[in-house]
């Protein structure tokens, strides 16, 4: 079992982020064999694409350096927030002095570390700007197209976590990240993890939604922060799992298509451009039909921040659950 000792200090420090790197790492490993098989859907249209890369560019250096517990930080460097990109995480990876990496490189030393042309690469003097290279080929080519889409689906997993947090505590939000994970006597508890009593020292806990995770994963060595990478809300479809969703076919005659999957969508508040990223909308279409749910009494908005976030009133719960 996993237990990370928690203070009112640590609650005070834990923050969100998000991982565009960590999220292509994991989403090579899956595409590698590493770690859980991505969706049907998914691997028939990545596969090709990642064979031809490994082909074409030095990504068989990146997959040298993986184990089956993980792979080295400096291919994910730690991120720093919301806002983060991947071409913030690709200028970091190309930072990565040559002292820091080539521990990594020389530990590789599995089958294809061996390979002569993949030793090249992990014996060179900028071997981590070479796998930043094929990552880079890599992010374009697999998952960017993607990620306006997955991004949002995160977003909308920490305004739900915050909300949960302000209206339950954080207990509740803690265990809301997984079946498995649990608040217990002033800690965090993760009974399917190896690595005993982790003291967060008033530095806090890193929380990171993804949408490609398998379930959960942690990260607990420097130069990370003590971190757990939990699957966001709303990732289950993508997955291919059933979620507990009201079927729309009612709802769908009644007000339509489009404004039944934006209402079926807010089960947690989201802004416009959230929910246009997330349902591969146009901004302008998402805003006219939040507006006629909001006249209808469906809807209401509320400013948090910069963004005006909508939810569903009574009545649209009581109509999305009237569906089911």
């Amino acid at each position: 079992m996993l237990r990370f000792e928690v203070s009112v200090d640590d609650l005070l420090r834990s923050r969100f982020a998000l991982s565009p790197a960590l999220d292509l790492c994991l989403l090579l490993r899956s595409l590698a064999g590493l770690d859980r098989p991505l969706p049907p859907a998914w691997a028939g249209r990545l596969v090709p694409v990642f064979e031809r890369l490994r082909r074409e560019t030095e990504l068989d250096a990146f997959l040298a350096l993986q184990t089956p517990e993980g792979g080295p930080d400096f291919v994910a460097p730690p991120p720093r927030g919301l806002g983060q990109t991947w071409a913030d995480d690709l200028a970091s990876i190309r930072a990565t002095p040559p002292e820091t990496a080539r521990p990594a490189c020389a530990a590789a030393t599995g089958p294809a570390a061996r390979d002569p042309r993949v030793r090249t690469v992990l014996d060179s003097p900028d071997a981590a700007s070479r796998i930043a290279g094929a990552m880079d080929r890599a992010w374009h080519e697999l998952l960017a197209a993607d990620w306006p889409q997955l991004r949002a689906v995160c977003e909308r997993d920490v305004v739900h976590r915050v909300g949960v947090i302000g209206e339950h505590g954080w207990a509740a939000a803690v265990e809301g990240l997984h079946p498995g994970i649990v608040w217990r006597a002033g800690g965090i508890e993760i009974d399917f993890f190896r690595g005993g009593t982790v003291r967060l020292s008033g530095d806090g806990l890193l929380l990171i939604p993804s949408a490609v995770v398998g379930h959960v994963a942690a990260h607990l060595d420097d130069p990370w922060p003590r971190t757990l990478v939990y699957r966001a809300r709303g990732t289950a479809a993508l997955w291919g799992e059933q979620e507990a969703a009201p079927r729309p076919d009612a709802l769908t005659a009644l007000v339509g298509r489009a404004r039944a999957r934006l209402l079926l969508a807010l089960d947690a508040p989201a802004s416009t451009s959230h929910l246009a990223r997330s349902l591969a909308m146009a901004p302008g279409a998402v805003g006219d039909h939040l507006a006629v749910l909001r006249g209808a009494g469906l809807l209401v908005r509320a400013r948090s921040g910069r963004s005006v976030l909508y939810r569903r009133t009574p009545l649209g719960e009581a109509l999305v659950a009237g569906t089911g």
